[in-house]
């Protein structure tokens, strides 16, 4: 199978249209409005996220984002994938899994350990077949009283 995309680290400008693709891909899972007006200031990509943390795009060959990953890692020998989307035409084409492992790949060579997540309830299936397991709950950054699933996995 030929990707029909790359992948690259995130520029700042690509920040409004990196901040449209997740909640463009979010919404996909069946949220309603409400609830996505909800989650728009914890879905808005910030400056520092880019300029900080490990930030990837997946770019198509017409120069649109369709997918994107990062990285934090100021934890003790461990990580946080924090921002994990894929545009809603790209789901099920390799994107989500070739960010993966883009990520994976800078996790271990910075000497990680671990990394850990709070996964939507509809990407806890795919994170599980990355290798992460389910180790409790969390609470929603966006809506009071409802909990998200907390993952890890190991870097052997």
């Amino acid at each position: 199978m030929t990707r029909d995309f790359a992948i690259r680290p995130a520029r700042q400008a690509d920040k409004n249209a990196l901040t449209e693709l997740c909640m463009r891909s979010k919404q996909s899972n069946g949220y309603d409005d409400t609830f996505m007006e909800a989650c728009t200031d914890e879905l808005r990509v910030r400056d520092s996220w880019i300029s900080e943390d490990d930030f990837w795009v997946a770019e198509a060959a017409d120069g649109s984002l369709v997918g994107c990953i990062r990285l934090s890692s100021d934890m003790d020998s461990g990580g946080e994938l924090e921002t994990c989307f894929v545009a809603p035409d790209y789901k099920g084409k390799g994107v989500g899994r070739a960010l993966f492992q883009t990520l994976e790949f800078q996790a271990r060579k910075i000497g990680l350990r671990h990394i850990e997540l709070d996964a939507d309830p509809f990407a806890e299936a795919f994170y599980a077949r990355m290798g992460f397991e389910t180790t409790g709950r969390s609470p929603s950054g966006s809506i009071p009283g409802r909990t998200l699933p907390r993952m890890r996995m190991e870097l052997r």
